[in-house]
């Protein structure tokens, strides 16, 4: 019996990964912050959502938050560790 059966096993290749931050560049990580900032505060009749961007950026140098990466989408987001 094939393991196909039980319906087809996802690819690997297209699963999100975490990227090491320290192989991005400082504006790339400073963009990803704000991304961040905009997604989780701007919502939130927050005056000034960026405010926080210092915040999230040494929550990735503590590992709090890390790089995700979607091959799937091509793109990469920050979010808490698996």
């Amino acid at each position: 019996m094939s393991d196909y059966a039980n319906g087809p096993e996802s690819d690997p290749r297209q699963e999100k990964f975490v990227v090491d931050a320290c192989l991005l560049t400082t504006d790339q990580l400073e963009g990803l912050a704000e991304e961040y900032c905009t997604r989780y505060h701007g919502l939130n009749d927050t005056e000034d959502p960026l405010a926080e961007r210092s915040r999230v950026l040494a929550a990735i140098q503590e590992g709090e938050l890390v790089v995700w990466f979607d091959p799937v989408e091509n793109t990469a987001s920050l979010g808490s560790p698996a």
